[in-house]
């Protein structure tokens, strides 16, 4: 049966309404566990103790090995690899989950300032469903070309005293887990998330107070490749003023201790990385359980 049209990201809205609503949520059944007082039956003949008590530890430790590759999703850490239905679930998020549920309207970030300070972010614009042609500059486009482009879905948030403006977005690749993760090691080993030639694009939404913000405004940026799903999570920030960044700098090293730079001053690195990596978790907690708005 092919699939409903209204329920696409491309679908028109109705007055008023947010592009994606309505859409069905995908649900996944949450795996069954163990009893806590596992006890071999007798086949025949009884079980000494001791091989009763080997065969208690096999399933305690195959319960918790099954535990933690789950919990690595429910608390939003990534894993070394996801497992297959894991990794193909995330990969189809884009078409059966809510844009609210990705894009949550208002993110709360506890902690996620300088100094521990908490942010809370207000989104302003989603853009929309248009593929990766014009969303990267060429070469981050060229780095990213071996995961390929399934769909990539951006949002454009405001910090709480509207001074600030950062754009979201989740790429969802057409890779395998192999691809995935030496693409990861890639950007990790090459250095490729910090290199200023490699920044994501804003999406700079019209009647807005992002309406400014261009690839002359890029104040700082993270890039993060998932290996556990086909995911490619990204950020970038700047001034809502529309200023334009001539040093813009990398979250990671805006956020260190005694950075001078004027994104690290402004806490733009803060912003960049601490949405990221609340959608990232929003992303890994709808795929543990989809019910669940993330916060």
């Amino acid at each position: 049966m092919s699939p409903d049209p209204a329920l696409s990201w491309s679908a028109p809205m109705s007055p008023g309404g947010v592009p994606g609503a309505g859409r069905p949520i995908v649900s996944f059944g949450r795996p069954e566990g163990y009893d806590e007082r596992v006890r071999p039956r007798p086949l025949g003949m009884w079980i000494r103790p001791r091989v009763a008590a080997a065969a208690a530890c096999v399933v305690l430790g195959l319960g918790l090995i099954g535990g933690a590759v789950t919990g690595s999703w429910l608390v939003g850490e990534p894993g070394e690899a996801g497992t297959g239905d894991t990794f193909a679930a995330a990969g189809g998020l884009w078409h059966s989950v809510p844009v609210d549920q990705l894009f949550p309207p208002t993110v709360a970030g506890k902690g996620a300032g300088p100094g521990g300070a908490d942010r809370t972010w207000t989104r302003i614009a989603v853009a929309p469903d248009r593929g990766c042609a014009d969303a990267f500059d060429p070469l981050l486009r060229k780095a990213l070309a071996p995961v390929g482009c399934q769909r990539l879905l951006r949002a454009t948030y405001t910090d709480a005293t509207q001074s600030y403006v950062t754009t979201v977005g989740l790429l969802f690749t057409k890779a395998d887990a192999a691809a995935m993760t030496a693409l990861g090691k890639r950007f990790t080993d090459e250095g490729l998330d910090r290199r200023t030639d490699l920044m994501p694009r804003p999406y700079a939404a019209k009647n807005t107070v992002a309406a400014g913000f261009g690839t002359a405004q890029r104040a700082s940026w993270t890039v993060s490749v998932l290996t556990d799903a086909p995911v490619v999570v990204y950020a970038v920030s700047g001034w809502a003023d529309g200023r334009t960044v001539d040093e813009p700098q990398p979250a990671e090293e805006a956020m260190q201790s005694g950075a001078t730079t004027a994104p690290a001053q402004a806490g733009l690195g803060n912003e960049a990385q601490g949405l990221a990596d609340r959608v990232e978790r929003g992303l890994r907690k709808t795929v543990s359980s989809p019910t669940e708005k993330p916060s």
